[in-house]
C-alpha cells in the first residue's frame, strides 16, 4: 500500500520561469539544492547536492513537459510530479505529488509530516527566491 503527499503553492512567476528554477543548475541552488549536476531532461540521472549539510542525493528523472510537468524518482523509490498549473499570465500553482511511502512501516506517520514540511519549505524558498530574489534555503532546522 502506498500513500501520496500532495504539495501545493501560488507564485507571481510565469510556468516557465518556474520550470527553469527547477531543471536549469544554476537556478536551482537559489531555493533548494546547492547544485546539480547537470541540466534535467527525461532519461537522466541527477546528482544534487547539499553542501550545508554535506549530503547528496541521485534522482531520474522518467518525465517531463516543458513549463509544464517534471517526474522523477528517487533512489527511496519515492515518486515525485511536480505540475505547473498557469492561473494567469505571471501566476503559477506549483503542485508537487510525492508517493510511494509504505504504510506498514513503523515510522510512516513521521515520514509523511517530514516530507510534508519539506515541501511546504522548498516551495516557499522558491516563492522567495522568484518574486523577491532573495535566498532562505537551507535554514530549517530539524
Amino acid at each position: 500500500n502506498c500513500m501520496q503527499n500532495k504539495t501545493k503553492m501560488k507564485i507571481a512567476k510565469p510556468a516557465h520561469d518556474v520550470f527553469e528554477a527547477f531543471v536549469d543548475p544554476e537556478k536551482i541552488g537559489g531555493f533548494w539544492f546547492s547544485s546539480s549536476s547537470e541540466r534535467w531532461e527525461t532519461g537522466k540521472t541527477i546528482t544534487l547536492r547539499y553542501d550545508e549539510y554535506n549530503a547528496k542525493v541521485e534522482i531520474d528523472v522518467l518525465a517531463m513537459v516543458a513549463d509544464r510537468q517534471i517526474v522523477f524518482r528517487d533512489k527511496a523509490m519515492h515518486q515525485v510530479t511536480i505540475t505547473l498549473l498557469d492561473e494567469e499570465e505571471s501566476l503559477t500553482i506549483v503542485e508537487v505529488i510525492e508517493e510511494g511511502f509504505d504504510e506498514a512501516a513503523p515510522d510512516f506517520v513521521e515520514a509523511l509530516i517530514d516530507n510534508k514540511e519539506g515541501w511546504v519549505y522548498a516551495l516557499t524558498c522558491l516563492k522567495a527566491y522568484l518574486e523577491y530574489g532573495v535566498s532562505i534555503r537551507a535554514a530549517l532546522v530539524k
